[in-house]
């Protein structure tokens, strides 16, 4: 029997937040030993086969971006106010007119169902109980219009083709699905180099193998509770929402994913989105203030800082690290969120801290890890753990909310 999450029990005015694991009620035994987002990708490293952990830990090339996401949050000391009344803190937290019970969210993940069973649909039905959003992505293999019944506040992510007939075609499709916000990710006009996808065995589609076969056999449990049960309840899983229409199977000898040419996409594609688009329109991808400004001034109600979880160029800069710069240049209103490398309650509240206020981050990989461990307890397990980890250190750090976070509250090293 399964007990309704309240991350509530996080926001209550008591001077302490639960400490142990399985202080929400409920939490399955197995979950009890996860103390961290950490952990989750310990346990999904011995529970996933090893093409599958590959594709969803690994960046590319020499993994410069990967390494970088985490190092620079080293860079940050805190210097807490002391003697500050904190009883009455919340993490509650308001964007684009829309109020969310933490200031974090579940960023788009490609391929999530072969990690966990359903996994696109365990992480959106874990955020609508969480209260904060989740975002599908486009390489999802579950179909849209599902996970827009299962939460209809969850957010769509578009590898948006460069044709604008395919475009329009597409967003007519997110449209009447009822999704309320389109993600497009601009940080894509071609595939990251991923080599250890190659050296791992991991493609998409994935390619029959002796290897393959052997990786799966070897991990039992996910074999059964992941990939033969998704094939005997719903048959062999495609890449479902990168355009308008159906795409190719996850496995197969023979046929190659459609990609579309994304490389001559262009700032009027966007306009031209923002023309048909009639919902929030964020733009997930940037790096550079200037790119940042050109965002707002076609339109996007809000911008994601991100190099794509370090998967996508090799050496590019950590978000964290051009953050303070977007928001002077876009102004503390502007809806400035960011995403890479965040792992740990404090890592969001430096976010917030560089950017002047209540903005939104946005964590990947421990989700999916969570996920594939656990299920929609686990994600719900690692919403929790970073929830009370926020609250806890917002004592500490001396705030009564994220809104409260300024940049005197840290000391960047030299």
């Amino acid at each position: 029997m399964q007990t309704r999450f309240d991350i509530e029990k996080f926001n209550a005015p008591a001077s302490s937040a639960p400490s142990r694991a399985d202080a929400q009620p409920g939490t399955p035994r197995r979950l009890r030993g996860i103390l961290s987002l950490d952990d989750f990708e310990t346990a999904a490293r011995r529970h996933l086969p090893a093409p599958i952990f590959a594709y969803v830990s690994g960046g590319c090339e020499t993994d410069k971006s990967l390494r970088g996401n985490r190092e620079i949050f080293d860079s940050y000391r805190w210097m807490s106010s002391v003697l500050t009344d904190t009883s009455r803190r919340t993490l509650a937290t308001t964007l684009m007119g829309q109020t969310y019970a933490a200031p974090f969210g579940i960023a788009p993940m490609g391929i999530s169902a072969l990690s966990a069973y359903r996994g696109d649909l365990i992480q959106t039905r874990a955020a609508a109980q969480a209260r904060i959003p989740a975002i599908l992505s486009g390489t999802s293999l579950i179909a849209m219009e599902e996970v827009a019944r299962a939460n209809p506040e969850a957010w769509f992510q578009a590898y948006v083709p460069g044709e604008k007939e395919r475009i329009l075609k597409l967003l007519d499709r997110v449209e009447a699905a009822g999704f309320k916000t389109l993600v497009v990710t601009v940080d894509t006009p071609v595939s990251g180099n991923r080599e250890n996808n190659i050296r791992a065995g991991f493609s998409t589609p994935l390619r029959p193998s002796l290897r393959l076969a052997w990786d799966g056999i070897t991990h039992p449990r996910w074999l059964l509770g992941t990939a033969l049960r998704t094939l005997v309840c719903h048959g062999m899983p495609h890449f479902e929402n990168s355009q308008a229409t159906r795409g190719a199977p996850i496995l197969s000898s023979s046929v190659t994913r459609d990609f579309g040419a994304r490389d001559h996409l262009s700032w009027d594609h966007l306009e031209l989105i923002r023309q048909r688009w009639q919902g929030s329109l964020v733009v997930k991808g940037i790096l550079r203030p200037r790119d940042a400004l050109c965002a707002r001034d076609a339109g996007a109600d809000g911008i994601i800082l991100s190099n794509h979880g370090g998967r996508q160029l090799d050496g590019s800069i950590s978000p964290l690290e051009t953050l303070p710069e977007v928001v002077d240049v876009l102004g503390a209103d502007y809806a400035v969120m960011i995403d890479s490398g965040f792992r740990r309650g404090n890592d969001v509240l430096l976010a917030l801290a560089l950017a002047l206020g209540a903005k939104f981050v946005f964590v990947g990989r421990p989700f999916n890890y969570a996920g594939a461990v656990a299920g929609e307890a686990g994600v719900l397990h690692a919403a929790g753990i970073l929830a009370s980890e926020i609250r806890r250190n917002m004592a500490l750090i001396g705030v009564q909310s994220p809104h409260g976070m300024r940049r005197e509250h840290l000391h960047r090293r030299s």
